[in-house]
């Protein structure tokens, strides 16, 4: 039986290997791809979908065009990091049109096929959770129909640095992490809240492979790769795709071997803090369903997804 995902991205060059790595996981039924604002314009990111999906031979998988704002405040620029364009500014005249793009909205999409496969879809959300905190808005029933949530966005550990892909997502828009079903699943999810790097080494044979894919990830990921040097924020020597953890967790939850199960909320104020992930480890929020956190994950098996991606 197929493992059936519905995958919500901001597609910058991280979600395109998210993306890719699920494209390569067998048993896996991919059902549509929803576009939100986030690392580029939504616009662009419905671009950069169809982009990564004819390199993988996938141009039948639907594609929605979703929200161009956040629900609270103002957008928030993700910076040069994945490119202006999202996929490190390196365009193909070749690329698919946006009138491949499904007329339905995003929002009524994902509402429409969760409500056809009750308990049986995973929804993987690695950009602002715009889309779905809207989603459920209109349909408050829709968490309790989904199979599992799996959200990359937070920190447990939080520090103020140059750069953080980590917490960009519930800060893009705090108002719908607070809202969307995280509050009230209970189905339980994962929520990543770590960084994880591997080495260069790794890196090189990853895009080194013989294939289109490769050398599309390679293009695209260059760019990423020297912002990375230029702030060190990330270190010269690493390869970080969060993205792809929280999809990999989707594919197969066996890749986690350490997580935390505690409530968790969204700060939507504050100077430092705003969307900000806050773990209740004391129990004062008093909260009935309770959030997985990814802390540790079987590295070799996430190496053997990723290297798969690109064959």
């Amino acid at each position: 039986m197929n493992k059936k995902l519905l995958v919500d991205v901001d597609c910058g060059v991280d979600d395109a290997q998210a993306i890719m790595l699920a494209l390569a996981a067998p048993g896996v039924e991919l059902l549509g791809i929803t576009c939100v604002h986030g690392n580029t314009t939504v616009e662009n990111v419905c671009r950069n979908v169809l982009r990564v999906l004819q390199v993988c031979d996938k141009l039948e998988i639907p594609v929605f065009k979703g929200a161009g704002v956040p629900i609270l405040g103002t957008v928030i620029s993700a910076g040069s990091f994945h490119g202006q364009d999202g996929l490190g500014d390196a365009p193909d005249p070749r690329s698919p049109g946006l009138d491949l793009v499904q007329k339905e909205h995003a929002v009524s999409a994902i509402i429409r096929i969760v409500n056809e496969n009750p308990g049986q879809v995973s929804l993987v959300a690695t950009a602002p959770l715009t889309n779905l905190a809207l989603a459920v808005r209109m349909d408050p029933s829709l968490p309790r129909k989904l199979k599992g949530l799996y959200i990359m966005g937070g920190n447990t550990e939080y520090r103020l640095t140059m750069l953080q892909p980590y917490m960009f997502n519930p800060e893009s828009d705090p108002g719908a992490g607070e809202v969307e079903p995280p509050a009230r699943m209970n189905r339980g999810f994962s929520l990543t809240f770590h960084l994880f790097s591997c080495l260069q080494t790794f890196c090189d044979a990853w895009l080194d492979q013989d294939s289109d894919k490769a050398r599309f990830m390679a293009k695209i990921f260059r760019h990423s790769m020297e912002e990375a040097k230029k702030t060190d924020c990330l270190g010269s020597d690493s390869f970080v795709s969060c993205d792809s953890y929280a999809m990999a967790a989707a594919v197969d939850d066996s890749f986690i071997t350490e997580r935390d199960h505690y409530p968790v909320t969204v700060e939507l104020t504050g100077t430092h803090t705003r969307g900000m992930m806050v773990v209740d480890t004391l129990g004062v929020l008093k909260k009935t369903h309770k959030a997985f956190i990814m802390k540790k994950v079987d590295m070799e098996m996430f190496k053997n997804m990723m290297m798969a991606a690109l064959k």
